[in-house]
């Protein structure tokens, strides 16, 4: 079985607030992922961070990450879950925003967990299988 990292769950641990190494370590048979769309809001974060020190910090627990985990690409198979997943969502009057969107179509199209913090957006998205961490 795979499971799908969550930005939330990688900044946690970014930020001292989540022993990523320790968690992982419960989960020995588990493949892990990032999504392209992940790795993009990471990458976003790095270029907005302000401080030289912070940046070199955050460059390299990046870089690590990306090194470490195979990102999975939002290709033509994936948006073909991510439009009728948002249209259906949009025709309920269910608000998530793009980016959780496509990471969610992400799990679904390669029938992956998802792990993350957010309690607000992912909880919306029936089918989706996500652990809390």
């Amino acid at each position: 079985m795979a499971t799908l990292i969550d930005s939330s769950v990688l900044i946690a641990a970014e930020r001292g607030v989540l022993d990523l190494p320790a968690l992982l370590a419960g989960y020995m048979e588990e493949e892990f992922l990032l999504s392209a769309i992940t790795a993009s809001e990471l990458l976003h974060g790095l270029h907005r961070t302000a401080r030289s020190e912070q940046r070199e910090r955050r460059s390299a627990f990046i870089e690590k990450l990306l090194a470490d985990f195979p990102v999975v690409p939002f290709d033509l198979a994936i948006a073909r879950v991510h439009a009728p997943l948002g249209a259906h969502l949009a025709s309920r009057g269910v608000i998530v925003g793009a980016h959780d969107l496509q990471i969610a179509a992400t799990a679904l199209a390669i029938d992956a967990s998802l792990a993350t913090r957010d309690e607000r957006s992912f909880p919306k998205i029936r089918g989706l299988k996500l652990l809390r961490w």
